[in-house]
Order: C-alpha cells, then sequence, then structure tokens
C-alpha cells in the first residue's frame, strides 16, 4: 500500500525546498507565492535497517524497500475556501492524501517575506485550518440540507446522521478541526462520502534556522502550545540543511554531515517514522533468493489481509503463513536454520501480524 502525504503550508515557509530535500522530483523554489504551482509527486525509498540486515544474511538478488509518496500541494491563503489564490486547486488536491504534513515556519530571515509581514506560527497553523474547516462546514451543511426532509419524515437512520452531522457542524463552528470530534465506526458513516479536509490526520513540520536545530526555538515553543490539545507530533528540522544532506550520495558521507550537526538521522527519517505512527502503519518482510522485499500494512491487520498487499489471490486462497521473527533470523542465519531450531511458526487466519515480521503464505486459489 503505497503512502501518500500532503506536504502544506503558507508561501515562503519551506515547503518546496523540503520537498525537493525529500525526493528527486525538482519543485522550483522561489520567493514568491504559488512558485509550486501544480502538485509536485516525489517517490521517496523507506529507509529500514532491517532490509540490510536481511539483505548479508539472505544475499538476494535484488532488494525492494517500500516507499512513501510526498506531494507538494501548491501554497495557500486566506480566502482559499472561496477559491482565492490557488485555494481550489489546493482544497482538491489535499482531499486525495492520507496525511497531512503541515511545514510552518519558525525562523527569522529578512530575505525571505512571509504573507504575514512576520513570522507567527500560530497565524500560519490557523490561516490554514480556518480555510479547511470552512471548506469542511461547506459540505456539511450540503448534506444537512439533503437529509432533514428525510430526518423528519422519521426515517430512524436520517436522524442519527442528522446527529452526527450537527455534532461536526457545532465543532468546527467552534474553530476546531473534525479529527478532534470523537465517533464511533458506526457514526463515521455519516461524513465518510463527505471527504472531510480536517478529519485527516497530521503532522506538523517547525522548519527552524541551523542553530535551532538541536534545541528549538521561541516559535516551536509556540506551536507545541497550540497542537497541544490536538496531541499532534511536532518534528524539528531545517530544510536548508536537508538540501544539503539529499546532494550527498555516500552514506559515510551523510552519517560525517549529520554528525557534524549532533544529529544521528535526517529530518526524512523522522518524517517517515513520524508518518507512519500517525497512519498506524507497519512493516513486515518477505525473504528469499530472488528478492528481499518491505511491505507496508496497518498496525492490527490478520495475516489473509497482509498477504492481500501482495497479491489479492494470496488472501483469497489463504491456508496459512510461515513466521519467522528478525531476532532468530539473525541468530540462526537462515530460514533453514530457523526452521531445524524450531523457530518457524504456522499461523491461520487470526493471526495479527507484528512489525518486522518475516513471512512465507501458503495459498491455494
Amino acid at each position: 500500500m503505497a503512502l501518500q502525504c500532503g506536504i502544506v503550508g503558507l508561501p515562503n515557509v519551506g515547503k518546496s525546498t523540503l520537498f525537493n530535500a525529500l525526493s528527486s522530483a525538482k519543485a522550483e523554489a522561489a520567493n514568491f507565492p504559488f512558485c509550486t504551482i501544480e502538485p509536485n509527486v516525489g517517490v521517496v525509498t523507506v529507509p529500514d535497517a532491517r532490509l540490510t540486515i536481511l539483505e548479508k544474511l539472505v544475499k538476494p538478488n535484488r532488494v525492494v524497500p517500500t516507499v512513501i509518496e510526498f506531494v507538494d500541494i501548491a501554497g495557500l491563503v486566506k480566502g482559499a475556501s472561496k477559491g482565492e489564490g490557488l485555494g481550489n486547486k489546493f482544497l482538491a488536491n489535499i482531499r486525495e492524501v492520507d496525511a497531512v504534513i503541515h511545514v510552518i515556519r519558525c525562523f527569522d530571515d529578512e530575505n525571505i517575506v512571509h504573507v504575514a509581514g512576520g513570522v507567527d506560527p500560530e497565524f500560519d497553523k490557523e490561516v490554514i485550518d480556518t480555510e479547511l474547516q470552512l471548506k469542511d462546514l461547506e459540505s456539511i451543511d450540503k448534506k444537512i440540507a439533503r437529509i432533514e426532509k428525510i430526518a423528519k419524515s422519521g426515517d430512524a437512520r436520517a436522524r442519527k446522521d442528522l446527529e452526527v452531522l450537527q455534532t461536526f457542524k457545532s465543532e468546527l463552528e467552534a474553530g476546531k478541526n473534525a479529527r478532534a470530534v470523537s465517533i464511533d465506526k458506526e457514526e463515521f458513516e455519516a461524513v465518510r462520502d463527505l471527504h472531510l479536509l480536517t478529519i485527516k490526520p497530521v503532522l506538523y513540520v517547525a522548519n527552524v534556522d541551523e542553530k535551532s536545530l538541536l534545541t528549538g526555538n521561541k516559535y516551536v515553543d509556540q506551536l507545541r502550545e497550540k497542537v497541544k490539545e490536538e496531541h499532534a507530533d511536532v518534528i524539528i528540522l531545517c530544510a536548508a540543511i536537508e538540501s544539503q544532506i539529499a546532494e550527498l550520495d555516500d552514506a559515510e558521507e551523510k552519517s560525517m554531515f549529520l554528525g557534524e550537526y549532533g544529529l544521528d538521522e535526517s529530518g526524512l527519517n523522522k518524517l517517515i517514522s513520524g508518518a507512519y505512527k500517525l497512519l498506524d502503519l507497519i512493516t513486515y518482510f518477505t525473504a528469499g533468493v530472488q528478492e528481499v522485499r518491505a511491505w507496508t500494512i496497518k498496525k492490527g491487520w490478520k495475516a489473509p489481509q497482509a498477504a492481500g498487499v501482495i497479491h489479492t489471490d494470496f488472501e483469497r486462497g489463504f491456508i496459512k503463513a510461515e513466521v519467522i521473527k528478525l531476532s532468530d533470523y539473525e541468530m540462526y542465519k537462515s530460514e533453514a536454520g530457523c526452521r531445524e531450531n524450531g523457530k518457524i511458526s504456522i499461523e491461520g487466519k487470526e493471526y495479527v501480524v507484528q512489525d518486522g515480521d518475516i513471512m512465507h503464505f501458503r495459498f491455494n486459489v
């Protein structure tokens, strides 16, 4: 399953610079609004040290990591929900992504203009939140108008849906995002078809200058305080440094470069880890002489669902799964060694796949 994250932010916050650093695609980075007119998509391989371990043990013909897609979405301004600037394009593009990476400027630089005239993380967040909330309200109001008459006629389902919609409407009108509304799976059906923008999970990126990379600064503190009630994570990185890292091809050079700044991993790694956590994703592996491969699935998926990521026939005709833990694979050096030492478990349809499992599926169609 390909994970797609939309990178959003006001003009000149470092959004496109970060995107350029994260992918091989090169969006135009310029010191004026709307330099990214169409959404740019960059496909980035997900770094995973476990793949390296398996590669050394199995010595396969090829190694296939899982990937994550970053979409650089055109900048937005106040009034986007009414079509101002590139608002309509922005709002349409953001509906299609799984999660939102909201880049917020947390650095001073008189040479880079800010649309608000000064650095203000709270303002940046509120502008985008407000525009998305207004668009969601528009969607909610339209559906309420459609089902009110049906609900008044006594239709039980319509009445229940109307209650859920009114709850969302009240929260949005209070300036809160749809993701803050607490509902169960059955109630969620009332809004599923609306694809609400503010119901998407969000990860905040504080784009800082070099000297604030390890300690943060007053702007980061402001942002953290602002998102505290959302229980959202804030990742600190410096897009300018990520650009320099992206230019290095050698792994050792990258490691030395990171070390100079007191870092043990790049902002890309932080971003991917944060996105996986945000969307409740895990990775399992298949390992053979032909190929060692990483597969991304939702946490809590059972073996047949995980098999279906490889091919729908695997899920449809699922019989069993052979599972090896990575620690056992490392200890006994091979699948044969694990088998000889009783370290391959045979699991059925109810087995819940664990992060890092090495799996082989038996199926019959």
